[in-house]
């Protein structure tokens, strides 16, 4: 995977990245409220021997670093720890944190005290300098010995914190952040390599070389219409229409047939709408279109469009009815429109038969441009007979909605009988990846209003500037 992909990846996955983030950042900060607060004080000693009394023999002995290390050893000692309860005045057996460092070359002592009380804490680090002073001649039988006593003056007395040591609650939810950001994206990654949906272009490139010939938004249009070229001709829908009817007009130049077969790999991926707004934007071009509802098992066009379907194309077929008879022009335009007709037994057999081929040939005569609706390709062969009478095969995919798998057996069924692809068309899409998208927020409606405005505030300057008249 490239870094151009890991970053498709988190552009179209990153609200489960946030997800997994809050998640996250969410449990620890829960935690660090939960955890009970640690409060750290230290106090520096220095500890020194002096004579029991002047008047007592004795010689004089110096503190070693061995004395030191002793001292600091037994800070957790019933020696230490019940006297400094006594001197705290804490009940006997309350849990006392506390240890201290040696310097190396002073007779200095850190000691540390810890407690979720701030003022026990510095309490306990500054008595803990003078009960250790007092233990000391029972640690050190030379002390005893030379009648000497040790001292502790505190150089650096223990102040009361004011933050906690632990929870650190910054560092905490720091950290959170960025496990949260990596376990979004690993979680990410892992959806996005077990994901079976189309979900854009590039996931069509790597399983064909044709090429892409629309991309179509998804909307949910308020007044339930699905023509959006006729009804609403201003809409990103209706432009990414007209885009495809361009490309696809490309694509005619080489075959010079004039006609194509619409499909898809399986049902419910908006084959019919596309077929039927793309019929209306040729139609819209000036050219005379003929759109034939190829899907003789589930006919869906006139429901669509609004007409009669109840005589159609399988009228024709069996010899009861001429084509003129039963194909419909769509309202005031160069659209006409051939349904399916009654749905018949045997469908396939009707669409490879050699009427079908006759009609055909009859109908491209009279028309600038044929397109068939036709059923998807998995389910049955009807999408392949057609492509015989017809110049070219656009395939409808379903974004977020068509399987890999579903895409690829299609494919592989038209490859199996030498049908080319003549190009896609990315339905129902939901990412603004396109110039289709962005050309939205320069729309029609919003151009007139700028002009509208504009020429209204002309207009109030000309008559301000207009002189009055003199009587």
């Amino acid at each position: 995977m490239t870094i151009r992909d890991l970053l498709g990846v988190i552009r179209t996955r990153w609200r489960l990245i946030a997800f997994c983030m809050l998640v996250v950042i969410g449990a620890t900060a829960a935690t660090s409220i939960a955890t009970t607060p640690v409060y750290e004080a230290t106090a520096r000693i220095y500890l020194a021997t002096v004579k029991a009394s002047d008047n007592e023999p004795g010689g004089a002995y110096a503190i070693t670093q061995k004395d030191l290390n002793t001292y600091a050893e037994i800070l957790d000692s019933p020696d230490i720890q019940e006297p400094l309860r006594e001197r705290l005045g804490l009940a006997a057996g309350t849990p006392l944190n506390v240890s201290a460092t040696v310097a190396e070359l002073t007779n200095m002592l850190d000691i540390k005290a810890h407690s979720s009380n701030p003022q026990l804490a510095a309490a306990v680090a500054n008595e803990a300098g003078p009960v250790l002073a007092e233990a000391a001649k029972k640690f050190s039988p030379l002390l005893a010995n030379n009648n000497q006593i040790v001292t502790a003056d505190a150089i650096i007395p223990a102040s009361v914190p004011s933050e906690p040591i632990s929870p650190n609650v910054k560092t905490n939810l720091a950290l959170a952040l960025l496990a949260g950001l990596i376990v979004g994206v690993g979680v990410a990654l892992i959806r996005h390599m077990s994901d079976t949906k189309v979900r854009g272009e590039d996931d069509i490139r790597e399983l064909s070389d044709r090429p892409i010939l629309g991309t179509i938004p998804l909307v949910k249009n308020a007044n339930g219409t699905v023509l959006s070229v006729a009804d609403d001709p201003h809409s990103h829908h209706a432009e990414s229409i007209r885009r495809l009817r361009t490309n696809i007009l490309f694509v005619d130049v080489t075959t010079q047939g004039h006609s194509f077969v619409i499909t898809s790999s399986n049902p419910g991926e908006g084959k019919t709408t596309t077929s039927v707004n793309l019929a209306i934007a040729m139609a819209d071009a000036g050219s005379k279109v003929l759109l034939i509802d190829g899907d003789l098992r589930n006919p869906t066009v006139a429901k669509t469009m609004g007409i009669e379907g109840g005589s159609g194309l399988t009228t024709v077929l069996l010899r009861r009815a001429e084509p003129l008879d039963v194909v419909q022009r769509w309202r005031d335009t160069n659209l006409y429109v051939l349904p399916a007709g009654q749905i018949p037994p045997n469908p396939s057999e009707l669409l490879g038969s050699e009427a079908m081929s006759l009609l055909f040939q009859k109908l491209s005569q009279d028309f600038d441009y044929i397109l068939v609706d036709s059923p998807p390709i998995n389910p049955v062969i009807d999408a392949v007979l057609l492509n015989q009478l017809t110049h070219g095969l656009l395939m409808v995919v379903a974004a977020e909605r068509t399987r890999r798998r579903e895409l690829e057996a299609a494919l592989r069924s038209l490859n199996t009988v030498d049908v080319p692809v003549s190009g896609f068309a990315l339905n129902l899409a939901t990412t603004a990846n396109s110039l289709a998208y962005r050309y939205g927020t320069y729309g029609y409606g919003q151009t007139a209003a700028v002009h509208s405005s504009r020429t209204e505030r002309a207009s109030r300057r000309k008559a301000t500037r207009r002189p009055s008249r003199t009587r």
